[in-house]
């Protein structure tokens, strides 16, 4: 009986142990760390810093886009920098109506070239985008955090994949739960991301149906709060394809947690924003955000960044370290 007891005791330890390097060995394998390149290009974090810091200086509205292009690139094939190619038929990422409005495309290609001409084939155009992301958050007075770096970049880019994996401004909680789960992103993930809206616009096309015909008879989205309904009514009309509006009006230049105030007003800009108040587990991250002490938005905005930034990264010698973000080798 204590042999058989033992021999159990030593097949739990080992299946602990099997169980213990197989996660130690998914860990490494994703080969990202903080500081890959102290050694092989120790400038280009400084690089990438001065580029968005001179960028934010001339147009302070570029900093949102800029966070959103990771955020894109990261929910389509994972963080590899297919989001900037581009296909002769236009077939591409970049021409999926949900990445329409995406820019600062330019300021990556600047980026880019600086840091090839400091340490040619070395640092990726993902790995550039990681780090543009969380700049233009810090010039834009929010949080730093150490952004891992070591990604390579892909060399597919497909229009369908970026309609059927972006998240929808229209999509209700179940929906957006769901999408992020796929990409290991939790429901905390999807609320602390869900505040990077305290930046930029929205414009009138993705609100219109909340305002003027939300179950088509009509009418207006009841979880929107009237006077603010009005407000947004008098700047888009039903026809208006154009018209940009702040997201978190008053601050949209500046990161803080003013959004959660928003949402929790029932002021949230998109249905996906008011989305975030129909599971307790988010309408609670909401509230406590809204106290004047107490908020841990800006740490975990860090936190839930570097492991979107983990979805399907490519290391080691898969992909490849492009020359040009708009193009493969």
């Amino acid at each position: 009986m204590a042999a058989l007891h033992m021999n159990i005791s030593c097949l739990i330890f080992l299946q602990v142990l099997l169980l213990l390097l197989s996660l130690f060995a998914q860990t490494n394998a994703q080969g990202l760390k903080v500081g890959f390149y102290d050694n092989t290009c120790p400038k280009a974090e400084g690089i990438v810093k001065k580029s968005v810091l001179d960028a934010i200086k001339k147009d302070r509205t570029i900093g949102a886009p800029l966070l959103r292009m990771f955020f894109h690139d990261c929910f389509v094939r994972g963080c590899e920098g297919s989001v900037l190619l581009e296909l002769k038929n236009k077939k591409d990422e970049k021409n999926a109506p949900p990445n329409l409005s995406l820019r600062g495309f330019e300021i990556i290609d600047n980026v880019k070239a600086a840091v090839e001409k400091e340490c040619p084939g070395v640092v990726s155009c993902s790995d550039v985008l990681a780090l543009l992301a969380r700049d233009a958050v810090v010039a834009l007075n929010g949080p730093s955090w150490g952004v891992e770096t070591g990604r390579r970049d892909g060399r597919v880019t497909n229009i369908n994949e970026a309609r059927a994996n972006l998240p929808s401004p229209f999509d209700n909680i179940t929906s957006l739960i769901t999408q992020f789960r796929s990409k290991g992103l939790d429901k905390k993930d999807l609320v602390v991301l869900s505040g990077g809206h305290t930046v930029g616009n929205g414009h009138c096309p993705l609100i219109t149906n909340r305002l003027y015909n939300f179950t088509g008879k009509g009418d207006s989205d009841p979880n929107l709060d009237t006077e603010y309904a009005a407000n947004l009514r008098g700047r888009c009309k039903p026809t208006d394809t154009t018209t940009a509006l702040e997201m978190d009006p008053g601050s949209f230049k500046t990161f803080d947690k003013s959004y959660f105030k928003l949402v929790s007003q029932r002021r949230g800009f998109f249905q996906s924003d008011a989305a975030l108040l129909d599971n307790q587990e988010t309408k609670s991250y909401v509230l406590k955000q809204t106290k004047s002490y107490g908020s841990t938005f800006f740490k975990d905005f860090g936190v839930s960044m570097v492991k979107m930034g983990r979805i399907g990264v490519l290391t080691g010698r898969a992909g490849e370290v492009r020359k040009k973000c708009r193009m493969v080798n």
